[in-house]
């Protein structure tokens, strides 16, 4: 091992503990030496029930644990046994099992039951150090993830006490922040426009909103204008007078319908120049015209804006007026694509699903690795129809009828970005050859993203 790497694994080692069960006592003492001089702190024990009993009384970070304790034995059965018994104990703690080849089968098996790796006796000193670094460095990372988790979750709590959130689901601290933000925002009667790709939840945000306004008792009505025919936008929003139109009688728009409330108007971008004009005027004065009428009518509504439309481009086309923006635009809420905030993926997955049901480890992998081009929208038309054609308790990968390849960047290999890897390294331990198979990867492949990104890897 070179002078750098031997620094690195010093400082990667400091102050952590690993416990080493084997009834070797050579073995326990090559270990401890070799582990000691990279800055770990190493616990022996000579049998099972010893290291458990450790395992109670000691903090410790990853164990390195033999497959047989009695000379005789060659099967590798006491090496299963202890290997449960730990992670029925400890979830989470990095298992290292050294096999020899009468049982490396097992020890295989075991990997795939979630040991952290496996290494053959005699071991090679700079595999074990560089093994035992990574899936340190892992450890860390995921508990590191489990705090930050625990932390989300008690400021989830906490919000959800304060105001009403409407049952919106989500994990990611890009959602915690759009929430806690329109909560904020909500009391105050200032226009809000939230902008973000279509199903990404903009209505859920406006939900919140309207229910922590000082309007929340007055009426809440939504006009999707991307619903309705362009000539009859303005006549939705703004109402008609009596002959307005051949045969046609007074009619109240919208915006006076929703006086004293909240008005969502989601996709505002189809509205039309003249509409535009007519809209700035009720944000700006508080008045009105219906089609057809030369009486002028008050309202006062909060005025809430969704769109999918790039309204920055659209006033560089003449297509959107840039007054009318400002006046929309006191507070903009900009809501990322499902794809970027993957920890919201399985929480509404599983909130789609109701509590009936689960989805198996592979399904939650399929599900998490999608690109979901159509967000929240498209999860929960997908899992609805997995509900519907699945006959079994656990949702499997093939009731959810999602391509078997995914989107591929220029290699033809899947587009990940550095939460869907890092997500994959910490549900493996550690050890890229499951991550990779876990993310439908080469282990070459996955060590090239992680470069990539910047994931450290050796």
């Amino acid at each position: 091992m070179s002078g750098s790497d031997d620094r690195a694994g010093r400082s990667n080692l400091e102050g952590s503990v690993v416990l080493v069960v084997d009834d070797g006592d050579a073995v326990r003492t090559a270990l401890e030496v070799l582990l000691s001089l990279h800055g770990a702190r190493v616990v022996g024990a000579a049998s099972p029930q010893e290291g458990l009993n450790l395992l109670d009384r000691e903090p410790v970070d990853l164990v390195i644990q033999d497959m047989n304790f009695r000379r005789e034995a060659t099967s590798g059965e006491e090496g299963m046994r202890l290997f449960l018994e730990i992670r029925a104990r400890h979830e989470y703690i990095p298992i290292v099992l050294l096999t020899a080849w009468t049982h490396l089968e097992t020890a295989v098996e075991l990997v795939k039951a979630g040991a952290a790796d496996y290494l053959a006796k005699p071991w090679d000193d700079a595999r074990l150090i560089t093994t035992v670094r990574n899936l340190l460095d892992l450890h860390r990372a995921r508990e590191e993830s489990v705090r930050i988790r625990q932390e989300r979750r008690l400021a989830r709590q906490a919000l959800g006490q304060r105001f009403d959130l409407r049952g919106a689901v989500y994990e990611s601290e890009a959602m915690h922040t759009l929430v806690a933000t329109a909560t904020q925002v909500a009391h105050a009667d200032v226009p809000v426009l939230i902008t973000g790709p279509n199903g990404s939840g903009k209505e859920v945000l406006a939900d919140i909103i309207h229910a922590n306004s000082a309007v929340r008792s007055g009426p809440y009505l939504k006009v999707n204008l991307g619903a309705l025919p362009p000539e009859l936008i303005e006549a939705e929003l703004f109402g008609t007078e009596a002959g307005a139109f051949t045969g046609a009688r007074a009619r109240v728009g919208r915006f006076e319908a929703a006086d004293g409330g909240t008005l969502l108007l989601d996709e505002l971008g189809n509205l039309a120049p003249a509409g535009q004009t007519k809209l700035l005027r009720v944000l700006q004065t508080g008045e009105l015209e219906r089609l057809g009428s030369n009486i002028t009518r008050r309202t006062r509504v909060r005025m809430i804006a969704a769109t999918n439309t790039d309204l920055r481009a659209a006033i560089r086309e003449g297509r959107f007026r840039e007054d009318l923006y400002y006046r929309l635009n006191v507070i903009e809420l900009e809501l990322p694509p499902l794809s970027r905030r993957r920890e919201d993926i399985l929480p509404l997955a599983r909130h789609f699903l109701g509590g009936e049901r689960a989805f198996s480890a592979q399904a939650e992998r399929a599900l998490v690795r999608h690109s979901w081009p159509g967000n929240v929208r498209e999860l929960q038309n997908i899992i609805r129809r997995a509900s519907l054609l699945s006959s079994t308790r656990v949702i499997e990968p093939d009731a959810l009828g999602l391509p078997a390849l995914e989107q591929a960047d220029l290699a033809g290999e899947p587009a990940l970005d550095r939460a869907a890897i890092e997500g994959a390294l910490a549900r493996a331990s550690g050890v890229v050859a499951h991550a990779a198979r876990d993310l439908g990867l080469s282990r070459q492949a996955l060590y090239r993203r992680m470069e990539k990104l910047g994931i450290k890897c050796d």
